[in-house]
């Protein structure tokens, strides 16, 4: 099967592709294979290539419904129609507050930045966020792909090339060693990849 762009989720059980798609789709299929005695590992991967836990305990709609309220827990809360009193900072854009260890000339040069510290953080990070885009989604879709490599292939033969054409950027010698590989590994690790050979401006 061929798509664009890559799964949401993906479920292996060994070097066998399960699923693929959202969450809960995923977890039904994880649980209905868990019940068949194997030795194979069963593997979940999120978007970014890591491996996740999910419980898969009781039956496949059960454990389809822990993963949907995990989602649904993660997701970003509606305001409240009456806001609590408003603190320090900016809470209603989003403004998090956590902690940041600087050495202390460091804070001196913060400290002496029109509008303070925080504003000149957030507007260093923009400016780095918005410099190369493409590198960035480079560097996310080699990483990705090299944590699902490691996890699935990593026995595999040419994986070691594999992952040096990868950070290398060679999609030739990339394809080539991972051309033997069990047919699901070989289709997401090149899914995972789409973005890893592109080139920057």
């Amino acid at each position: 099967m061929n798509t664009s762009t890559p799964p949401s989720y993906c479920a292996f059980r060994g070097v066998r592709r399960l699923a693929h798609g959202s969450l809960s789709q995923v977890a039904r299929a994880a649980a209905a294979a868990q019940a068949t005695a194997t030795d194979e590992p069963l593997l979940v991967f999120d978007p970014d290539g890591r491996q996740i836990d999910l419980d898969l305990r009781g039956t496949s709609e059960e454990a389809a419904a822990r993963a949907e309220a995990a989602v649904a827990e993660s997701a970003p809360q509606a305001a409240p129609a009456s806001p609590p009193p408003r603190g320090r900072g900016r809470p209603q854009l989003g403004v998090v507050a956590r902690e940041v260890t600087l050495l202390p000339r460091h804070w001196d040069w913060l400290n002496n930045q029109p509008g303070g510290a925080s504003v000149v953080l957030r507007r260093l990070v923009d400016e780095a966020r918005h410099a190369n885009p493409v590198a960035d989604r480079i560097r996310r879709a080699r990483e990705s792909t090299y944590r699902f490599m490691t996890a699935v292939a990593g026995n595999e033969p040419g994986y070691e090339e594999a992952t040096r054409a990868l950070f290398a950027g060679d999609r030739a010698h990339y394809d080539a060693r991972i051309a033997g590989w069990p047919r699901d590994v070989r289709y997401y690790a090149r899914m995972l990849s789409l973005d890893a050979f592109e080139k920057e401006p």
